[in-house]
């Protein structure tokens, strides 16, 4: 049984959270250093604030799990889909970014002790499998870490203006 894609989904996914050797732009160096306030900011209006993207990239994963369980939601017509600021600062930033860094390990631990063979399975009444599943997780969050790079220079300009 081999596990050799297994082991590189996981590779990959540490290494889009806690950084890699040749990618120099990962999760943790983002976000952990965002104050609780600017986490909240849009630096303009048609602009997603980050905490609305870790929250946003949050409620996929959790997602991606209920597929992984054999169960889904209607997630884009779903307010989870794209939380405000005004909720989110109900949870706080520290509590945010704890669930996001949380769901990567569950992520993980939902195939880590299956074989590739188990990125074969198809789920509920697609056409899709586990792989073409967690792949699109993983480009979701690469996507998403390009869009919180724009927003965390917009706001570093915004704060060298003021």
């Amino acid at each position: 049984m081999s596990h050799v894609l297994i082991k590189n989904i996981i590779r990959q996914l540490n290494e889009i959270q806690d950084g890699s050797l040749w990618f120099d732009q990962f999760y943790k160096d983002r976000i952990d250093s965002l104050s609780d306030d600017d986490a909240f900011i849009r630096p303009i209006p048609q602009i997603h604030s980050v905490a609305e993207h870790i929250s946003h990239i949050l409620a996929w994963r959790k997602e991606c799990l209920l597929r992984f369980k054999g169960s889904r939601t209607d997630l884009m017509n779903s307010p989870e889909d794209w939380k405000n600021n005004i909720e989110l600062k109900k949870t706080g930033w520290s509590n945010l970014k704890k669930s996001f860094y949380e769901s990567l390990l569950e992520l993980i631990q939902a195939f880590e002790e299956q074989d590739d063979t188990y990125l074969e399975t198809k789920f509920l009444d697609t056409d899709y499998n586990f792989h073409y599943l967690i792949e699109g997780i993983i480009h979701h969050d690469l996507y998403h870490l390009g869009q919180i790079g724009i927003t965390i220079k917009l706001l570093n300009e915004h704060k060298g203006n003021s």
